[in-house]
């Protein structure tokens, strides 16, 4: 069942993979804008259509102003998707409105988020989710001057609560945040179900259980923040179980609200401290990266080697988001993810590994990596994943390597080869072509016995590997290979696509964890 699961989430992944996380987020955002502008013609949401669209207007040219405006001054490169995924997500939290004071709070909380992306950061990374610090500036502003509005997250509606639910799955699915999305939902409800029942019981009113469930998440606001706020990867901590944490803690400030004088720490502010909390856990994974040196590793494979100016800390088995600024970005943005190739032990020295496309589809920031010379700055902006071996050295494990996803599995090779580890790991290398073999020095260091899935025999393969000869990579023929597959804990990684085809055949191991590299 975890193999089908697998599968299933791959496939997904590898569809919306087509699509940046930026371009997604934006056209989910557009999407429920259009969505509530029909709605708003038959009176079904609290703006008016004329509210909807000059409320709009303002965030989307203030947004984008004050963008340009700071990156012209910090020498940054353009990013427009950013401002627009601000003002999309403010148009739900702020107050829709046609009044001219309540519009300059509107732009005002446009600044403040725009300008927090640049002053409350750190490394490169956002300290706070903007959206949530544009609509806490405005309501604390509004404290003296209440004709500029606060936040009203008028989102929670019924009619809006489908779109909601099908984009924001969406958008979590992209970013690999559904079980965080799913865990800040589940809290953030039942903590605002039982809230509103102690309520109701405090003022000797009977509760119909059912009907009052009905009202909270019908009316709700959660579902939005989750998967529009609570996901965003700038602010999230490196691992599953600290973002699983910042989430569940989230979920029970926004679910009950803690009264601090006039506010409340309600949806935003709910946020803003869980975003200090994920801070707290990241608060050393963003470092200047020096390129020393690239080399070609196959005809499509280059690998790339820097040195990290200050101290970086990481798993083996991690990957790191790297930017690397350029003129004329393409839709797909300054930033892409990669698995470490080298060893934490390695330290400072530190190496990626990556497939490059050629001609047309290249994108802009590909063509910038390969550009880059030996002295050029980078920017990790942080490390994440959960794609670690088991933490018993006895544990069997089996490693399912698709074409370039093999770069994981070569960290935590040479990290347990550094540490003197003895792990009984079987690799399983699948590639297009014995050509297209990387890293063959790295995995016979290790020891490992490696069986090869290519359509062309591999010449001079050292001892201890073994090349499959026509035995299909399906259930049957897995068993044939890896006899004892029931007792391992199975690691896949590679393209998305590839895991979904591979992953079936994982369904006799003990268990299945899967990395997928989408988006490139």
């Amino acid at each position: 069942m975890t193999a089908i699961l697998t599968a299933l989430w791959s496939r997904g992944l590898a569809f919306l993979g087509r699509v940046s996380m930026y371009r997604l987020v934006l056209l989910a955002l557009a999407t429920l804008a259009l969505i509530a502008l029909i709605l708003s013609l038959f009176g079904l949401v609290a703006p008016g259509p004329l509210q909807l669209l000059v409320t709009l207007a303002v965030l989307v040219i203030v947004s984008t102003a004050a963008d340009v405006a700071a990156q012209s001054v910090l020498s940054l490169p353009r990013r427009y998707e950013s401002g627009l995924i601000t003002a999309g997500i403010l148009l739900f939290v702020l107050r829709p409105t046609l009044e001219p004071i309540a519009l300059l709070g509107i732009g005002v909380a446009a600044v403040a988020a725009s300008v927090s992306k640049y002053v409350l950061a750190w490394r490169g990374r956002h300290i706070f989710n903007p959206a949530a610090v544009g609509a806490t500036a405005v309501t604390l502003l509004a404290l003296v001057w209440p004709s500029l509005g606060a936040s009203a997250w008028w989102v929670g509606n019924p009619f809006l609560l489908g779109p909601v639910l099908v984009l924001g799955v969406l958008v979590a699915w992209r970013a690999e945040k559904v079980r965080v999305v799913a865990t800040f939902w589940v809290i953030a409800l039942g903590v605002a179900f039982f809230r509103v029942a102690a309520q109701y019981q405090e003022i000797g009113q009977t509760v119909d259980s059912a009907q009052l469930l009905g009202s909270v998440v019908w009316s709700s606001p959660f579902f939005f923040l989750g998967a529009f706020m609570v996901s965003e990867p700038l602010t999230q901590p490196p691992r599953r179980w600290q973002q699983l944490t910042v989430a569940a803690l989230v979920g029970v400030l926004a679910g009950w609200p803690i009264v601090l004088g006039p506010v409340t720490l309600g949806q935003e502010r709910a946020l803003l401290i869980g975003n200090l909390l994920a801070f707290a856990f990241a608060f050393r994974g963003a470092v200047r990266l020096r390129l020393v040196s690239r080399e070609n590793l196959t005809p499509t494979v280059r690998q790339l080697t820097f040195r990290a100016s200050n101290r970086m800390g990481f798993q083996a088995g991690q990957y790191l988001e790297l930017e690397v600024p350029h003129r004329h970005p393409d839709p797909r943005g300054t930033r892409r993810e990669f698995s470490i190739v080298s060893a934490p032990s390695d330290l400072p020295e530190l190496r990626i590994a990556f497939r490059e496309a050629q001609g047309a589809s290249q994108s802009s920031y590909k063509r910038a990596l390969a550009a880059a010379q030996p002295d050029d700055d980078m920017h990790v902006t942080g490390v994440w994943g959960d794609f670690l071996l088991p933490h018993r050295e006895s544990a069997p494990v089996l490693l399912v390597a698709a074409g370039i996803g093999v770069t994981p599995f070569i960290s935590q090779l040479r990290e347990a080869r550094l540490r003197g580890q003895d792990r009984d790991i079987v690799v399983i290398y699948v590639a297009s072509e014995a050509s297209e073999l990387v890293f063959r020095d790295e995995l016979q260091a290790s020891g490992a016995r490696v069986i090869v899935f290519t359509r062309d025999e591999p010449a001079d393969l050292p001892r201890t590997w073994t090349w499959a000869r026509g035995v299909r990579l399906d259930a049957d023929g897995l068993v044939r290979i890896v006899p004892d597959l029931s007792s391992r804990h199975a690691y896949i990684s590679g393209p998305p696509g590839l895991i979904a085809d591979l992953a079936p055949a994982l369904s006799h191991a003990r268990s299945v964890t899967s990395d997928a590299f989408a988006g490139y």
